[in-house]
């Protein structure tokens, strides 16, 4: 008993002592200094209390739109990645040749680091966008990103593009164990595609919906480099999310206690949605 103890911590220790260190501490850190005056720079932070809360919302109206524009990037993307994600699982999980390589090749944008995949991407939508519009003589693909609207989509297509293959891998595994029996069982009784899709496929997939939905939208609610590399939340701060508005509070005018505190605000969102989410979720598993 002694010696299972010892093991215990001898493998989990590591791990909970780095959890406390990266995440616990600083957190702690960052929810008293939202309390603060701190600037970054000198460390003689006054204590102000609740005063950065109440001034982000008498104030804060730039907080308050990058949350709606958050909000509405979220809405979209958790529909666009799983809906694709799903897609693409069906679409590898049938007999076919080429279901390895298709496999690779949905899962390979999810590999490119955020900033650089912003700046590729910014590389099409400026360039490669207007060259074809200006061919083709349509107006639509001609200045994308010098819009809220296109750069909005950008924003869309991007975060699609990128983990719709990882998505993918999670409802592969879903798939993979549904019973065949199942399945033979329907066709011998005469069940469309539609009729296996609905009544089978999707009902026990249901646990793996519930993981996609809530990695997409914390995903989406905390999206950062791609919003900087891709639009840097132009024009204007049009298309500044949640994270990359925090992140100008503190590092572009140095009042690191206010962007504490719109962190603080936004920690508590994140887990009032995603928590949420997930409790509806598996309420209908349970169902199921």
């Amino acid at each position: 008993m002694k010696n299972s103890k010892l093991w215990f911590f001898v493998f989990v220790g590591p791990v909970l002592l780095a959890f406390l260190l990266v995440v616990i501490i600083p957190t702690l850190m960052g929810i008293y200094y939202s309390f603060t005056d701190w600037d970054g720079i000198v460390n003689n932070a006054s204590w102000v209390g609740l005063r950065n809360y109440f001034d982000i919302f008498e104030k804060g109206g730039d907080f308050l739109d990058s949350f709606i524009f958050t909000a509405k990037f979220a809405a979209t993307t958790v529909l666009t990645i799983n809906i694709i994600g799903f897609s693409l699982a069906l679409l590898v999980t049938r007999k076919a040749k080429y279901n390895n390589v298709m496999r690779s090749v949905f899962f390979m944008p999810n590999l490119i680091g955020g900033l650089i995949l912003g700046f590729i991407w910014q590389f099409v939508f400026t360039n490669a966008f207007n060259y074809v519009g200006q061919m083709l003589g349509l107006d639509f693909l001609q200045g994308w990103l010098s819009t809220t609207a296109t750069g909005f989509w950008g924003l869309v297509i991007v975060m699609t593009w990128q983990l719709s293959g990882y998505m993918m891998i999670i409802y592969i595994a879903a798939l993979q164990n549904i019973p065949k029996s199942l399945i033979e069982a329907a066709e011998i009784d005469g069940a469309t595609s539609w009729q296996k899709l609905k009544g089978i496929t999707i009902p026990l997939v249901a646990p793996a919906f519930t993981i996609g939905l809530f990695l997409t939208l914390s995903n989406s609610f905390k999206l950062f480099d791609q919003n900087l590399s891709l639009t840097g939340g132009g024009p204007f701060n049009s298309t500044q999310m949640l994270a990359l508005n925090i992140y100008e509070t503190a590092f572009v005018f140095n009042q690191f206690g206010r962007a504490q505190a719109k962190a603080v605000i936004f920690l508590v969102v994140i887990a009032a949605i995603t928590l949420t989410q997930i409790y509806f979720s598996k309420k209908r598993e349970v169902e199921m």
